[in-house]
């Protein structure tokens, strides 16, 4: 009785926790209009200047990934997002990432590593000065991976993660969600 006493209970977190990952919302939703934003520019063709990359990429399809830690899921997510960016040069395609930091002299050096050991190409890391984030972007508190993808000035696609819920099932899904921003 014990035992099945506690895998119900496993259970019902589980349940819980799934709900309550389903519910996170964070950064700009479906129909939402990308504001522009300054970065520093780490690893990309700006290294070491401030710039909007909201603005340079215009209306191209964009992947933009906000993350308030270099975790092993989100570099892996990122490495994937990296090579959707070079399959679809022709169209265009554009990324960037976010680290949302409040020291970030001292994150540029962990996202150089990371570009060098990943071999990225096609998306740079950037820094943005506060976990909080660009205040527009509506990046919730608990929210350490926020995905957005646009097109044009419109939203269409949006995961949230709390801390700890990124998979590789979600990398999957993510990635298959960039079909949404390239037809």
């Amino acid at each position: 009785m014990r035992r099945v006493l506690s895998v119900a209970l496993v259970a019902s977190a589980m349940f819980a926790s799934a709900l309550i990952a389903a519910e996170l919302k964070s950064g700009l939703q479906p129909g939402d209009a990308p504001p522009p934003y300054t970065v520093k520019d780490i690893t990309g063709p700006s290294e070491g200047k401030s710039l909007c990359y909201r603005c340079k990429f215009g209306g191209r399809p964009v992947v933009n990934i906000f993350a308030r830690e270099m975790t092993p899921e989100v570099v892996a997510l990122v490495k994937k997002i990296d090579g959707v960016v070079g399959e679809n040069g022709e169209k265009k395609m554009a990324a960037f990432v976010t680290l949302l930091t409040e020291n970030p002299d001292k994150d540029e050096a962990k996202l150089k590593e990371v570009a060098k050991k990943e071999g990225l190409k096609n998306i740079p890391l950037t820094v943005f000065d506060g976990i909080a984030g660009p205040e527009d972007y509506k990046i919730a508190e608990k929210a350490d991976v926020t995905v957005m993808m646009w097109v044009g000035s419109n939203v269409k696609v949006n995961h949230a993660f709390a801390k700890g819920e990124l998979k590789a099932e979600n990398t999957k899904a993510i990635v298959a969600d960039t079909k949404k921003i390239l037809n």
